[in-house]
């Protein structure tokens, strides 16, 4: 399931903590796929506080709590890192990652934490989420096969790579627009991992992040850069990378377009993707401007240039999802639709079959 369905059904999760009517969901996916990106953003988004176990670095007395004598009983101390109203807050989400790497008797010390939200005498808050993820068994990571008992405690989701999903979210995070347009170009390259190779490093959403971070710290470092994008990414992707950010330097100037003084668009078909994404980035800044409407208006009158009217299209699109309303109030977006009309009864008729 895409990223942004599943964060849609974990949002209603974390609203029916509040009622009393949650559901623990479990997350699967191979490495790097983003499922803690999605329950981080989740709790960014809420304002609500976010407790992260790592299952696999616990003992089962992490959770238990250790026994204490108080006079002829025994009790258990409740661990300070689990859920506490006074200290936490009314809501929140409890996240259990790396579930299928814990061993059992730590798993086996979840199952009530998760069924009944209990742990003894300890109690989960009401209004706060339980949210668990971990790797598959055919993901060459460090995983024990799910017991049947604890399985049937969730329900179960598989989270898979979405470009148009990242795209959203890079832009939203200031992802280098150079990256964005690569992977709009090759975008077989958004998740390749194949674990009967054994990879070490490989393409995924979060060594993209990686990638971006090296650019920030490598750009303009010829002898260190490829070295650097490849550590991230891998040989193959790193070397087609840096290949595509060498021929950004040919790109057409973004500010001429902005200010509407430039309607060139570059015959190379990686250059119009990497301008593409250039220009939503540009796009979502000026949104917070005075001058959104005059730069958001010279962005649509040049998409209407793209001799591939797909990558007009999806430049659009793109700049939708991140400036939302804002950009089809716009006069210049109806000139633009007006001008891919038949574009669009064209391919209706094929998404439908």
């Amino acid at each position: 399931m895409r990223p942004s369905h599943i964060a849609a059904i974990l949002e209603r999760e974390l609203e029916a903590a509040v009622c009393g009517q949650h559901t623990p969901v479990m997350l699967w996916g191979p490495p790097g796929v983003g499922k803690s990106r999605i329950i981080g953003d989740l709790a960014r988004r809420h304002g609500v506080p976010l407790i992260d176990l790592r299952l696999s670095q616990l003992e089962p007395t992490d959770l238990r709590g250790i026994p204490f004598r108080v006079g002829d009983r025994v009790e258990w101390s409740v661990p300070a890192m689990l859920p506490d109203r006074e200290r936490h807050g009314g809501r929140g989400i409890l996240f259990l990652d790396e579930i299928t790497s814990a061993a059992p008797t730590v798993a086996a010390a979840a199952y009530q934490l998760i069924l009944d939200r209990r742990l003894g005498e300890y109690q989960v808050p009401e209004g706060w989420a339980i949210f668990a993820a971990g790797n598959r068994p055919g993901d060459r990571g460090v995983t024990y096969t799910m017991p049947a008992p604890l399985a049937n405690r969730f329900t179960h989701y598989e989270v898979e790579p979405h470009l148009d999903d990242w795209v959203a979210w890079a832009h939203a995070y200031g992802i280098d627009p150079r990256i964005i347009g690569f992977l709009r170009f090759r975008p077989d390259l958004l998740f390749d991992f194949d674990p009967a190779r054994h990879p070490i490093a490989f393409p995924s959403p979060r060594s993209w992040e990686y990638a971006h971070r090296a650019l920030l710290k490598f750009d303009g470092e010829e002898a260190l850069l490829l070295d650097a994008l490849q550590a991230c990414v891998g040989a193959s992707a790193g070397i087609e990378l840096k290949a595509f950010i060498d021929t950004m330097e040919r790109m057409p100037d973004v500010d001429a377009i902005l200010e509407g003084r430039s309607e060139r668009v570059p015959d190379e078909v990686d250059l119009q993707y990497g301008i593409a994404a250039a220009l939503v980035r540009r796009a979502v800044q000026a949104s917070r401007g005075p001058d959104a409407p005059r730069v958001l208006g010279n962005i649509l009158k040049y998409a209407t240039a793209f001799p591939q009217r797909e990558l007009g299209v999806m430049l659009v699109t793109d700049m939708h999802r991140s400036v939302g309303r804002p950009l089809i109030d716009l006069p210049e977006f109806s000139d633009w639709a007006n001008s891919i009309t038949d574009l669009i009864l064209y391919e209706r008729p094929l998404a439908g079959r």
